[in-house]
């Protein structure tokens, strides 16, 4: 047990399991003075009144806790980075929405105070003809409305999808680890392309997080086949689900007779209720 766990059951309530098999239920079940009590699979505190839910141990919940608890931190933080990304995204994409219904206007307006500005930038040694902002600001004035409209699109919908995959990672669904690994990788090329032109700080910081991110995913979550797929994956869920319930309770030896073990009142967790708070 870690904080991690007890911060998580802090959160959502403890997870307690009543197995239907008898000798598997005795070793989860215990009694106290103030009743029956059951142990939480989530961070192994005893918890008193009723269990959460009950059936079959090989179909017990599998709370996320340890290495899994730590790859739903990582997945979380990477679905935090997702949605700010789509909220830029979206933002960008209504601005040049903005930007192409007003172009007439702007061009008017930039067209009357160039002029006005030349005397002030000769001034300041400023060559406005060859200003790098100024070439950028009116090759946009220039620009199509029609082409404008197919950038506001496109902006608009790649923040939909980074932030689908964002509320999918935060959920830990597996079909939004593939979406990620998938729309991430896509664009690796092309910052490989991008650090060929010119190396910043900027690039290469979102070159190594991409490719992190990507690695991480498939290795940690088994996609795409690695580390036996799938298979493998659920695998390991099932086997620790089942584990978790035969071996929450070694610790815990229990009377002779089968009955549940007795519990002190110092092995319940402190502030404990008669039962789990709901998540």
């Amino acid at each position: 047990m870690s904080n991690r766990e007890l911060r998580a059951c802090g959160r959502h309530g403890h997870l307690t399991y009543a197995p239907t098999e008898a000798d598997l239920a005795a070793r989860l079940r215990g009694r106290t003075a103030l009743g029956e009590a059951w142990r939480c699979l989530r961070c192994g505190d005893w918890v008193l009144g009723p269990p959460v839910s009950s059936g079959p141990a090989d179909e017990a919940p599998v709370p996320a806790r340890g290495r899994a608890l730590r790859q739903l931190t990582i997945l979380r933080v990477l679905a935090v980075e997702r949605i700010v990304r789509a909220l830029v995204l979206i933002a960008a994409g209504y601005g040049v929405l903005r930007f192409a219904s007003a172009q007439t206007a702007l061009r008017q307006w930039f067209g009357s105070w160039l002029p006005a500005a030349r005397p002030l930038a000769d001034r300041l040694g400023v060559d406005l003809d060859r200003s790098a902002i100024l070439r950028y600001a009116t090759s946009a004035l220039n620009t199509g409305k029609g082409v404008l409209t197919l950038v506001a699109v496109g902006l608009f919908l790649y923040g939909v999808l980074e932030g689908v995959e964002g509320v999918g990672l935060w959920l830990a669904q597996r079909w939004a680890e593939y979406l990620t690994v998938v729309a991430t990788a896509v664009f690796i090329p092309y910052e490989v392309y991008e650090l060929t032109k010119s190396v910043t700080v900027t690039k290469v910081g979102a070159f190594a997080i991409n490719v992190a991110a990507v690695v991480y995913l498939i290795v940690a979550k088994r996609l795409f086949g690695a580390r036996g797929g799938r298979a493998a994956y659920e695998q390991e869920l099932e086997g620790e689900s089942l584990l978790e319930v035969r071996a929450a309770g070694v610790a815990a030896a229990f009377a002779a007779d089968g009955g549940g073990r007795d519990i002190g009142m110092s092995e319940v967790g402190a502030g404990e209720s008669e039962r789990p708070a709901d998540g």
